[in-house]
């Protein structure tokens, strides 16, 4: 994997209209305003490349980022062209903080590719940081952690959380619509935490449970006690202790799929002011005129 970038200070600084990762072997980190994020991808067997597909995206104007991960079957050229779509779909959708486009093209990618046998579970969360709300659409996929620095507690990022409904009404209109996923808001207050992850941490078997022919599955309530006892106060290593966690609970280094950990610390540092110079640039570089 690639050298451990923890400190906020040292990660890699996304900028304008740019996108990060793919489906590679990664252990890194990425600041875009509002959030600092530690990416952490290790594919089965640890090749250099696996189904775990992550990419992250800046819009033009600093104030929509976006992540996207995709649990992809299969391996090779197959995960590859998933990936290459979904990069260009980021691409596509990158200046919009309504996900509604966005899901539902990806809707007809995968139930297309479910015909040859193809299937995937994906999720998307767009940081809109001029209201500090994260946007999540969730497609089949294990539900995120958050921790709520308000409460000082863990729980289950999910569109049926008691308190969501009356959370959305200061968002402007048009940034979340209904979708054949659940999409919904969150607002986020300063030092909440996120995780974004794939099922083999959630699939994860007790070790020697298996020899005794009743496999005991990790699961979510088992992978928010591991994550009650992290250290929140380091954000940046918080991705590396859960994954050791959940190596203990299975007794072996190695997990049977591909693993992959995206771990957000809100900072709630606000977007930067864009003058009418950047605009301009940025309407060229969206158009194609001019490379930087």
């Amino acid at each position: 994997m690639p050298t451990t970038t923890d400190s906020p200070d040292a990660a890699h600084t996304l900028q304008c209209m740019e996108i990060w990762n793919g489906n590679a072997a990664i252990q890194n980190a990425v600041s875009v305003p509002g959030l600092d994020v530690w990416i952490r991808s290790r594919p089965y067997q640890d090749t250099d490349a696996g189904g775990d597909v992550h990419y992250v995206s800046q819009c033009a104007m600093g104030k929509i980022s976006r992540l996207s991960v995709a649990d992809v079957s299969g391996h090779g050229g197959a995960v590859a062209e998933v990936a290459d779509w979904l990069r260009k779909q980021m691409r596509h959708h990158i200046n919009t903080p309504n996900q509604a486009a966005f899901a539902r093209a990806m809707n007809e990618e995968f139930t297309q590719r479910s015909a040859s046998g193809q299937f995937a579970t994906a999720l998307l969360a767009t940081y809109f940081a001029p209201k500090k709300h994260l946007i999540i659409t969730n497609a089949g996929h294990p539900r995120p952690l958050w921790y709520r620095a308000d409460l000082g507690t863990w729980q289950l990022l999910d569109h049926d959380s008691d308190d969501l409904a009356d959370r959305l009404s200061n968002l402007p209109l048009g940034v979340i619509e209904p979708t054949d996923y659940h999409q919904f808001a969150v607002p986020l207050t300063k030092g909440d935490i996120v995780i974004i992850y794939t099922d083999s941490l959630i699939e994860a078997a007790k070790a020697g449970s298996t020899e005794s022919g009743s496999t005991t599955l990790l699961g979510e309530a088992g992978l928010i006690q591991l994550a009650a006892a992290l250290d929140i106060a380091s954000p940046e290593t918080v991705g590396d202790d859960l994954l050791h966690a959940v190596a203990a609970y299975a007794g072996k280094d190695q997990p049977d799929d591909d693993e992959t950990v995206l771990v957000l610390h809100h900072n709630a540092v606000d977007p930067p002011h864009r003058g009418p110079i950047h605009t301009v640039k940025m309407i060229g570089k969206m158009m194609g005129i001019g490379g930087h």
